[in-house]
């Protein structure tokens, strides 16, 4: 069992940049898949990004594509999510997750065992 907790999220303006972190715990970082999802008020949660154990590959869903840049650390057990020319529509709570999935499920909320408790984005003028 990873433990995971999420940071950076804030105020941002559209147009706006914002980097998410989110530190690991207790498992063995490099073994996991790991993603980020958000999930918007009255909406189910969503993929958004995930980098794959060993660092072996990255997917990203299409309406964030070009703008955000997921990465990680594994010296540092810690996954990064830099979110660029940030649009109204990004706002959410978005979560970490680690997993070990297969490629058919790295963008189901199901495949990912742990989550971290989230962290807000708001991208409002």
């Amino acid at each position: 069992q990873v433990q995971l907790v999420e940071s950076g999220g804030g105020l941002v303006q559209p147009g706006g940049s914002l980097r998410l972190s989110c530190a690991a715990s207790g498992g063995p970082f490099r073994r996991y898949d790991m993603a980020w999802f958000r999930q918007a008020p009255g909406k189910e949660r969503e993929f958004v990004a995930v980098n794959r154990r060993y660092g072996s590959a990255t997917y990203y869903a299409d309406s964030v594509k070009g703008r955000f840049t997921i990465s990680r650390d594994n010296a540092e057990n810690t996954l990064f999510l830099q979110m660029d020319s940030l649009k109204p529509e990004d706002t959410a709570v978005y979560y970490c997750a680690a997993g070990t999935t297969i490629t058919s499920t790295i963008t189901r909320p199901e495949a990912y065992a742990n989550w971290g408790q989230g962290t807000q984005v708001t991208v409002s003028s």
